[in-house]
């Protein structure tokens, strides 16, 4: 009698337990985390270029690039010898990324700036981190005989300079142009350029870069 009243009580618990209707469900699967994006977001905040990342994790730029579009994965001796060069334990490339608020808003103390002392220049870096070497927008300032001498940029990157205050020099693809304020130039910026200060006074700029 009692071996019969446990079987039905087993009986009615499966019962209840019984999918109610013939598709079981599957947990959602997280999809894997965007390695290159993290890499790239890593290096953006440090101020470092593909290059600077290449030789200090020796690993060749092209690849760099191509994990850093998704177009490949590191193994993990490449991704440890990318993290060892960005100074960040391999963890981090994993850690899921925060879910970016509506409206982010950020302080006079959260942008960042660089400084040239011996070129009397500064760079205030309006732009998220997330976008740069590819859409970058600066506050510069430069002093009395201050420059800001660049390298070439990647193929078809082009600069736009908006003068907001005093006299601009554009030296660039052999060209020198002076600008007043108020004045926009736009030139070439995938070989050797300089922006510097042509007056006696402070000049300030808006300058966007767009990297090709």
């Amino acid at each position: 009698m009692g071996q019969e009243m446990a079987s039905s009580g087993i009986r009615r618990a499966a019962a209840n337990a019984a999918p109610t209707s013939g598709v079981m469900s599957v947990p959602a699967v997280a999809a894997p985390p965007r390695v290159g994006e993290q890499i790239q977001r890593l290096r953006a905040e440090r101020r470092m270029t593909l290059d600077d990342l290449s030789r200090a994790a020796g690993v060749s730029k092209s690849m760099l690039s191509e994990i850093e579009r998704d177009k490949a994965n590191p193994t993990i001796a490449v991704a440890w010898r990318l993290t060892n060069a960005l100074g960040v334990s391999l963890d981090s490339l994993f850690a899921p990324q925060k879910t970016p608020e509506a409206i982010a808003v950020s302080g006079p103390h959260e942008i960042p700036t660089l400084s040239g002392h011996d070129a009397k220049y500064q760079l205030r870096v309006w732009g998220p981190i997330e976008l740069a070497g590819k859409f970058e927008w600066y506050e510069l300032t430069l002093q009395p005989g201050g420059a800001l001498v660049s390298n070439a940029h990647e193929p078809g990157t082009r600069e736009h300079l908006t003068v907001l205050q005093g006299s601009i020099e554009i030296e660039a693809a052999g060209t020198t142009k002076r600008l007043k304020s108020a004045d926009t130039a736009r030139y070439v910026a995938d070989e050797p350029h300089a922006i510097r200060n042509a007056g006696k006074g402070e000049a300030k700029a808006l300058l966007v870069v767009i990297h090709g």
